[in-house]
């Protein structure tokens, strides 16, 4: 483990995803999953994140085409939080979301347009 890329990723990942919810996914790892999560804080959050070469707001709105193309509506809930924490508009992420469905199926865009609603509809409580 570099301690460096480390650190930095989780700094970031705590910044884009929340420290509570990164806090409580290192908390909650044990003997089994702690190596992944080590993982995903060096090399996802460390490695890639921490690049200049594109902004927040471009990787969010990579990782939502991506994600929803994989069919994992709770990382796309999850990142999709993200993206608006990243700068995108409301106007922005329907406009990604459609071209999500264009590209990936009408199915796909449905779980998504169904995933975003339920994400605003937690942000308004």
């Amino acid at each position: 483990m570099d301690k460096k890329l480390m650190d930095a990723g989780l700094a970031v990942r705590r910044e884009v995803l929340g420290a509570q919810y990164v806090d409580q996914n290192m908390k909650n790892a044990d003997s089994f999953n702690k190596p992944f999560q080590d993982l995903v804080s060096e090399y996802c959050w460390g490695v890639c994140w921490t690049d200049q070469t594109l902004s927040r707001r471009e990787r969010s709105i990579l990782n939502l085409g991506m994600i929803a193309a994989l069919g994992k509506m709770h990382e796309f809930e999850l990142h999709f939080r993200a993206a608006l924490g990243n700068g995108l508009t409301e106007d922005e992420l329907r406009s990604v979301l459609t071209q999500i469905a264009v590209y990936c199926g009408i199915p796909v865009g449905v779980d998504c347009f169904r995933s975003a609603r339920k994400v605003f509809a937690e942000l308004k409580k």
